[in-house]
């Protein structure tokens, strides 16, 4: 069994500057994958790629919740600026913040989909 780790250490000092140098700060970045780390709130996310606006209700009925349960996940998605909401009537109804969150939402679910996580990958 091989190990995945180093045999020897040499530091490849110009990789490691270069990449220092160019390491924004990542910290929104986790947050916004924080929020799309729970699994319910990634179905919500995910049911908003398939119908692009839905009301607390619908979204309560989809998750198998109660509202406040997936108001709460709503909210969580919207402060996070995952979700975007508006009222209409009584009810209110909420979509996706924009395409990207679209796009990260449906691209990592081909990605597992088609299991593109390899063990050998060496990137």
């Amino acid at each position: 069994m091989s190990k995945e780790v180093c045999e020897i250490t040499h530091v490849h000092e110009e990789a490691v500057i270069k990449v220092q140098q160019q390491m924004p700060d990542l910290s929104g970045v986790a947050k916004f994958l924080k929020a799309l780390s729970d699994e319910t709130r990634l179905k919500i996310a995910y049911a908003l790629t398939v119908k692009a606006e839905l009301c607390v209700c619908d979204v309560a009925s989809i998750i198998g919740s109660s509202v406040a349960t997936a108001s709460h996940h709503l909210r969580y998605l919207k402060d996070n600026n995952l979700a975007k909401s508006y009222r209409k009537g009584k009810q209110v109804y909420y979509s996706l913040a924009d395409e990207h969150v679209y796009q990260i939402v449906t691209i990592a679910y081909e990605h597992v989909k088609e299991g593109i996580v390899n063990d050998s990958d060496t990137n």
